[in-house]
């Protein structure tokens, strides 16, 4: 009898339970809910509406969350910070959503000053948030005028990257708890987000939700107030392509960071990997052109990985240098544009002629490791001109107009005092490529970018040495302005590379990189 009666009772259990799980899909099953292809077939009825998306599960086409995060564990805690994210990943992988996310933000956020990790947000991950836009994703966002971005990420990762670059006015995200400026790894709670989320439908009178899970459709009251659910799954995303750059809504020319790869968990376990035996490669690289002379350190180095080397126009350059000297003692000035602390070195080797480097900034360090003359340009333009007199005297040397590098396919404004010291101008265009580390940085060591750089498995740069400036372009010869002899130079160089011309400056990179004029 007592058997029966427990049998009768688990039955009546499992009757209940599963009237509830009946019911709680008959709620699922709104007709507001539909899936995401239907949306492309309803954007001119839908333009007037107000668009709520999901950031990660809607725009993006990684379905992982943790290249992301080793970018802030890198660039804002370093080496030991990444490698510990990188050793709980399988951890990461068994526990649930809301537990995954709060392990990597205590990795990578606790004890993190809240200033380095604003500047994180807003000089690295966009470039990475840009290169894993969906394409189709991006076309359906641009539809509409008004548009809300939801993020599970922590507020302050995405904020710069929905605002500057998607024009996202109203973005709700997770905050992460502050003590006296340092951040203490742990999130709000997601019932904050989600009640944030429903007042702001509720305000609104016509409201489409996009959105990649069906979890978000359990609040019954953002179900009643929206117009509509669109439901990305992920075998739709796979099928999506990149967001081509020429579409970018604001072009990607200055980003920060040391990481130029996109780290995923294989990625990063791989860089680990080759840390140690770059670290022996890269003191090798240094030590070698500084004892050995160019013609024998050159072929060394092609062997050590750093191939690539290309030039045009190297033999007449060198002969007409030779007769110029020979003819007036003063030597050429090589104008390059400027992608990392090594360009001179590069042009150089390309010469097979040990140039003088003009700079206007670099490190005591940096200088002493050079096999080349280095010379420091102070910016003022009275002292800098009788320098590169001087200089030009008694040899040839190089000069980046620049004034600091820029690692995308852009040219900044060229400083046009090189063109008043001397009618004999090479331009030369350089293209540099990295695998693993950028040798560049605003907001970092600057004494340590030829050591970023030179820890690539194969850090690759071209050399391309122009022609020889035309006499009519010139400011001696020709009678034109410096400042349209720089701009020629500039334009030149762009065209052999196919770069595009700016007017942006130095000042404008450090004022959005480092929030400093680089002085």
């Amino acid at each position: 009898m007592g058997t029966c009666l427990g049998s009768k009772s688990c039955f009546l259990d499992i009757c209940k339970k599963l009237r509830n799980t009946i019911d709680f899909s008959q709620k699922i099953e709104s007709p507001k809910v539909h899936v995401y292809t239907c949306l492309s077939s309803r954007l001119e009825e839908l333009l007037n509406h107000t668009l709520v998306f999901n950031m990660e599960e809607t725009l993006l086409k990684s379905s992982s969350w943790f290249p992301f995060f080793m970018l802030v564990a890198f660039e804002g805690g370093g080496l030991l910070r990444a490698f510990l994210l990188l050793v709980l990943y399988p951890l990461i992988c068994v526990v649930g959503e809301e537990w995954k996310l709060n392990i990597m933000v205590f990795v990578c956020f606790v004890g993190v000053k809240r200033s380095a990790l604003k500047t994180i947000g807003r000089t690295v991950l966009p470039k990475f948030f840009l290169e894993d836009v969906g394409y189709q994703g991006f076309e359906v966002l641009t539809r509409f005028r008004i548009r809300v971005g939801v993020s599970n990420f922590p507020r302050v990762m995405v904020e710069a990257f929905l605002q500057e670059y998607l024009g996202i006015g109203t973005i709700v995200g997770r905050e992460i708890k502050v003590y006296r400026g340092y951040y203490l790894g742990l999130m709000e709670r997601k019932k904050d987000v989600t009640k944030e989320i429903t007042s702001l439908v509720c305000k609104e009178e016509n409201v489409i939700v996009i959105s990649g899970c069906e979890k978000t459709f359990k609040d019954q009251q953002l179900i009643t107030n929206c117009k509509g659910f669109y439901l990305v799954r992920k075998v739709e995303k796979e099928k999506w392509n990149y967001l081509p750059r020429d579409k970018y809504p604001k072009p990607l020319i200055f980003h920060d960071g040391r990481l130029a790869f996109f780290p995923t968990p294989m990625a990063s376990l791989a860089m680990l990997i080759w840390l140690p035996f770059g670290a022996i490669l890269c003191i090798t690289r240094i030590i070698i052109p500084i004892f050995l002379p160019f013609k024998i350190s050159l072929p060394i180095l092609a062997f050590l990985g750093t191939s690539g080397l290309t030039s045009k126009n190297c033999s007449q350059t060198i002969l007409n240098s030779s007769t110029n000297q020979n003819r007036n003692s003063k030597g050429k000035i090589y104008v390059c544009n400027h992608k990392t602390l090594l360009d001179p070195i590069y042009i150089s080797y390309a010469c097979e002629v040990p140039l003088t480097a003009l700079a206007y900034s670099i490190s005591r360090f940096s200088q002493v490791l050079a096999p080349i003359k280095t010379v420091i340009l102070t910016r003022d333009k009275e002292k800098d001109a009788k320098v590169m007199q001087k200089m030009l005297s008694k040899g040839s040397v190089v000069v980046c107009p620049e004034g600091t590098t820029c690692r995308e396919r852009y040219l900044l404004r060229f400083s046009p005092l090189f063109a008043e010291m001397t009618d004999d101008i090479v331009p030369v265009a350089l293209e540099v490529k990295v695998s693993m580390f950028y040798g560049t940085t605003a907001s970092g060591i600057k004494a340590l970018d030829p050591i970023f750089f030179l820890l690539n498995p194969y850090p690759y740069y071209y050399v391309a040495i122009l022609e020889n400036l035309p006499k009519s372009h010139t400011c001696g010869s020709g009678g034109m302005s410096n400042i349209d002899v720089a701009n020629y130079v500039q334009a030149e160089i762009a065209k052999s590379l196919g770069y595009t011309c700016t007017v942006l400056t130095r000042k404008d990179k450090y004022m959005m990189l480092a929030g400093n004029t680089g002085d």
